[in-house]
């Protein structure tokens, strides 16, 4: 099974109604999508209907993305750091009204570090999740840190490990994500590094080598989508249906390594 991140570019403001975006994704071959569930990033607001547009498409909902623009203010004794909290707990309560399995989060930057406030947080949120049977996948960025003192610290089935494959490259290199946490891997973002900005290009135009990464995937025990988390910066002379055609095809050539 194979999807892709539903904000992958053709205009700030989305010149591509979502509605077609997702008939789009969908006869390009993918199964699944992976939802921003935000207004920022040109969204704007309305967002929330994309579960059912995706859905009227035939797509399988992945799992949804929550806000990143506060994550380095969940440990914050203010207002600030209550509304980072209140909208991940949005984003769980949202991932059961709407049939989404999993919300994938950023933990903050390890320059900031959990603290009490910010565990107890986070066990609130995790308590959440749980009641209403939604699983918290944590994504790895500049948070090693972080996510290592999470994951070790709390062992529930439902919290686990978003898997970024170009992060992983670019900010921590000489750590086997994998190996120390594929046994809790929920959900994958994967994408190849170089490119206008280093990131979020499609698998195989940048310096990754994906033979091992998958390898280590398939390793891991991982029997979930093969997931995409790319923009279409480097290959802005393609319209919308030629960007998915190759993504998809990118998609099956990793699909295909496991």
């Amino acid at each position: 099974m194979t999807g892709i991140y539903d904000c992958f570019g053709y205009g700030e403001g989305y010149d591509v109604t979502f509605s077609e975006r997702y008939r789009l994704i969908k006869v390009a071959g993918f199964d699944c999508v992976m939802l921003w569930w935000s207004d920022r990033f040109g969204r704007g607001e309305g967002f929330e209907q994309d579960a059912c547009l995706a859905k009227q498409a035939g797509l399988i909902l992945e799992n949804m993305h929550a806000p990143v623009h506060e994550q380095d203010l969940l440990s914050e004794d203010d207002l600030a750091g209550d509304h980072v909290f209140h909208d991940y707990l949005k984003c769980v309560e949202d991932c059961d009204k709407y049939d989404i399995p999993t919300v994938v989060i950023h933990l903050p930057d390890d320059r900031h570090p959990l603290s009490a406030l910010g565990n107890a947080r986070l066990d609130r949120l995790i308590d959440k999740a749980g009641e209403l049977g939604v699983q918290i996948a944590f994504e790895n960025l500049r948070n090693i840190h972080n996510l290592a003192m999470t994951l070790e610290r709390v062992s529930y089935s439902h919290i686990g490990f978003c898997y970024d494959s170009c992060h992983h490259i670019n900010y921590a290199s000489d750590t086997d994500l994998l190996k120390v946490y594929g046994d809790r891997l929920k959900a994958l973002h994967l994408h190849d590094n170089g490119g206008i900005y280093d990131q979020h290009q499609l698998p195989f135009d940048g310096r990754t080598d994906w033979a091992a990464v998958m390898n280590n995937i398939r390793s891991s025990g991982y029997s979930g989508a093969v997931t995409l988390e790319p923009m279409n910066w480097d290959h802005s002379h393609l319209d919308i249906r030629g960007f998915l055609k190759l993504a998809h095809e990118r998609a099956e050539r990793l699909e295909l390594m496991l």
